[in-house]
């Protein structure tokens, strides 16, 4: 069993287990720091979104709390000059992916992007890059649910659920650089997948890119 340590971040005295991810231990003591694509159950944190750095006393470098273990007598700032300069730029990337417009999305006021905005006095638009512009078709195939691609942020959330919750393994990663994209094997559509419709994807992705086709109806009828 792991024993008890204590750490301060941003000036708050806080108990934990040693070896558990400063991510989660700063979230579950009600302190913020910005994530997409950390998962609490993966063993091994990817860290691709890069929103999560924080500072630690004693390391030259920020560094990304997903990936770093607790320790005792451990002193981290969430907000510095520098992990603000890190944390707009990644969030800026991820914008030049992603197809703005959050008036006409599913996930309108429920987005994690609109979130990590408002808890880092971010903008929700574009100031030094260019987005991708890609024709990404919507796929509508599923009886319950749509994936539009050109939302996604590439988080993987939907990627490992599906494979280390579900056990199907229906979609992944594909292609390489500004390419890279969510899909199935071979790029089907999802219902002529392996994929079972079970909406768990649907359930973790933080965006607006998989979206039940109710929400997607409502929006509609709204706009």
């Amino acid at each position: 069993m792991s024993k008890e340590v204590k750490i301060i971040i941003d000036g708050k005295e806080i108990k934990a287990r040693e070896g558990e991810k400063l991510l989660w231990v700063a979230l579950d003591n009600g302190i913020y720091i910005p994530h997409l694509c950390a998962k609490r159950d993966a063993e091994k944190p990817d860290a691709s979104c890069r929103l999560c750095f924080v500072e630690v006393e004693g390391m030259p470098n920020p560094v990304t709390s997903c990936t770093l273990p607790v320790k005792d007598g451990m002193v981290v700032r969430t907000r510095t000059p520098r992990v603000d300069r890190l944390v707009s730029t990644a969030f800026e990337l991820l914008l030049s992916n992603h197809r703005l417009g959050c008036g006409k999305c599913p996930k309108n006021r429920s987005c994690e992007l609109q979130t990590i905005a408002k808890e880092r006095g971010l903008k929700l638009k574009l100031t030094r890059l260019r987005p991708l512009e890609r024709d990404l078709p919507v796929d509508d195939s599923p009886q319950g649910f749509i994936y539009d691609p050109s939302r996604c942020v590439l988080c993987g959330q939907c990627v490992w659920v599906c494979h280390n919750k579900v056990g199907v393994g229906a979609i992944g990663f594909v292609r390489r650089g500004i390419e890279r994209k969510m899909a199935t094997f071979g790029e089907v559509p999802l219902a002529e997948s392996r994929c079972t419709q079970c909406g768990e994807c649907v359930e973790v992705c933080p965006v607006g890119a998989l979206t039940k086709k109710e929400e997607d109806e409502k929006q509609a009828e709204s706009a």
